[in-house]
């Protein structure tokens, strides 16, 4: 056996973030922010959340004479000027706590307004002067600071809550994000219940679930793989492939979609002991500059990823197959693997989702451009075909084109 066959490596437990799932639980969130020790509670949420559904109401309202008040500004990806009035709102009110509700836009910007807190940061030159400052990643240093207590309750399946040690806004004149790093920005507190996705649009509830199923995937074969992590993604795998195409909103079940939440925060168990591949990285860019949601990302990257790496993870994606509820028997790992991926595929396109990167109205002659773009994001480096030149890239977008 050679020294690279043999298993090791290294796993950091996990924050002892707090898991409340089931249905109607949001009921006790005002007794849950009181275990915490919240006094003063201020709502995030986007214009639509807040406008079309029944859950910031809801909460605002349950919350009783905790809430401050509701910021629902947070459109998507959350543009500085955004994050700074949420901050400035929040200090203005005395507020200790921050809940969340939403999609990963808002577990993302929630990270990034504790820190404007704790930081006094109040202006958008500030924080643009810091970001240009530090290469566009925060680490500020918080020791003997204060951070607000952070609650989420997602309304998708992005699972951006579970992220762990960062967060990110949107410098929408430059046209790129501002990130921050530090170990203490994760969630105190998740909810999970399907009351709150009531309203949710069904085109990015499914788009978000495919998402997750891609947590799976690149969790399953990236370099930064743990063996820790692979039974609760191929279980929740199993799980998106059986619950999502019946949770869509007119099909009124609650259990559906409730196992599809779980589904979700077990497509990041481990956080944050691993890396994304191609997939996210080329997610992250066409989201950011054509303004596509990250479950549409998904939906149009994965299934041809997935055939770029399978010379190298057959083996893993085979696992998938089986998730995917397909009999392997007597298959080598590589028609396994294809069969995979075209289970993926037909998942994306049998609940009306695009799976073509011209769906989205991205031009072909961009594609050249998104290719070098890519090489600046760092699933790249963790892929399991390691990515080194724009022409990989371009295979790739060629295919989902």
């Amino acid at each position: 056996m050679t020294q690279q066959n043999i298993l090791q490596g290294d796993f950091n437990p996990t924050v002892p973030s707090r898991i409340v799932f089931g249905n109607e639980k949001i009921d006790s969130l005002r007794d849950e922010v009181k275990k915490l020790g919240g006094k003063r509670v201020l709502v995030l949420s986007g214009r639509t959340v807040a406008e079309k559904t029944d859950s910031v109401r809801r909460i605002n309202e349950g919350l009783g004479d905790l809430s401050a008040g509701v910021y629902s500004g947070l459109i998507q990806r959350a543009p500085l000027s955004t994050a700074i009035e949420a901050a400035n709102m929040a200090v203005a009110n005395g507020v200790d706590t921050l809940v969340g509700v939403g999609g990963s836009t808002i577990s993302d910007a929630a990270r990034m307004i504790a820190v404007l807190m704790a930081e006094g940061i109040t202006t958008v030159d500030q924080l643009r002067q810091l970001g240009e400052d530090q290469d566009m990643v925060l680490e500020p240093n918080l020791d003997g600071k204060s951070l607000p207590l952070q609650v989420s309750i997602p309304t998708t399946l992005s699972a951006g809550e579970f992220n762990m040690g960062g967060g990110n806004v949107l410098d929408d004149q430059a046209g790129h994000k501002i990130r921050v790093r530090h170990p203490r920005l994760y969630a105190d507190l998740i909810m999970l219940d399907p009351v709150m996705t009531e309203g949710t649009p069904d085109w990015l509830w499914l788009s978000t679930g495919v998402k997750a199923l891609d947590h799976c995937i690149e969790r399953l074969y990236s370099t930064g793989n743990q063996p820790a992590i692979d039974a609760p993604v191929l279980a929740a795998a199993e799980m998106l492939f059986t619950y999502l195409p019946k949770s869509r909103e007119s099909d009124g079940d609650p259990e559906a979609r409730l196992q599809c939440l779980v589904a979700a925060w077990m497509s990041m168990m481990g956080a944050p002991n691993f890396s994304m591949g191609l997939s996210h990285a080329i997610g992250h860019i066409i989201g950011v500059h054509y303004s596509v949601g990250h479950g549409y990302t998904s939906c149009v990257t994965q299934p041809y990823v997935m055939e770029f790496n399978r010379p190298v993870s057959a083996a893993k994606q085979a696992l998938l197959a089986r998730s995917a509820g397909l009999d392997t028997r007597g298959m080598s790992d590589e028609a396994a693997a294809e069969a995979a991926a075209r289970a993926v595929d037909d998942f994306i396109m049998g609940m009306g989702m695009p799976h073509r990167l011209r769906e989205l109205e991205i031009p072909e002659e961009d594609l050249p451009k998104i290719a070098e773009l890519v090489l600046t994001d760092g699933g790249t480096r963790s892929n399991p075909i390691y990515i080194t030149s724009a022409e990989q890239v371009m295979g790739v977008l060629t295919a989902a084109f």
